[in-house]
């Protein structure tokens, strides 16, 4: 398989941006920009997402059996980018972002557009991003979307020419 053409292929799967959440065991408070997010079921509500095996917030859902997914909204890069490094609670703030916990105790960002409070059901431990399946417990909506609900999240492509993820 050449690899550029893997690249490219699999860069043509377009990704809405989130900001995942989770309170670990030790009450540690985690978030991380991701994008390998789909529904996969509606009775009960579950929603899948790719995480990245190292990160905080991989090991606060494994921990806790509890996540949230905010969803960002168009305009929203500066706080995608603001997760893209750990997260860090100052002031009353994760990364700059005012939230509140969630029922579940995980983070729920106060400007992202909407969110969802998850029970881990099951974790696929596979890759370099294992894929944990999420039971939706609670919704959040903080602005009522114009138009169709898909078409308001924030995707990858609006982050810029060269910002790039998948490959």
């Amino acid at each position: 398989m050449d690899p550029a053409t893997k690249k490219t292929v699999l860069r043509m799967i377009p990704y809405g941006i989130y900001v995942m959440t989770a309170k670990g065991a030790d009450g540690h408070l985690t978030a991380a920009t991701v994008n390998f997010v789909t529904q996969t079921s509606f009775a009960p509500p579950l929603i899948v997402v790719g995480v990245k095996v190292d990160s905080g917030c991989h090991l606060a859902a494994k921990e806790s059996g509890q996540f949230a997914l905010n969803m960002l909204g168009k305009g929203q890069q500066g706080a995608a980018f603001a997760f893209f490094k750990p997260a860090e609670v100052e002031d009353g703030k994760l990364s700059g972002e005012p939230f509140r916990p969630g029922e579940n105790g995980a983070p729920i960002i106060d400007s992202a557009i909407a969110a969802v409070e998850c029970k881990v059901s099951e974790i696929a431990a596979v890759g370099d991003h294992h894929v944990i399946i999420g039971e939706v417990t609670q919704v959040h909506l903080h602005k009522h979307p114009e138009g169709r609900p898909d078409a308001a999240i924030l995707e990858m492509k609006d982050l810029g020419e060269n910002v790039f993820y998948g490959g």
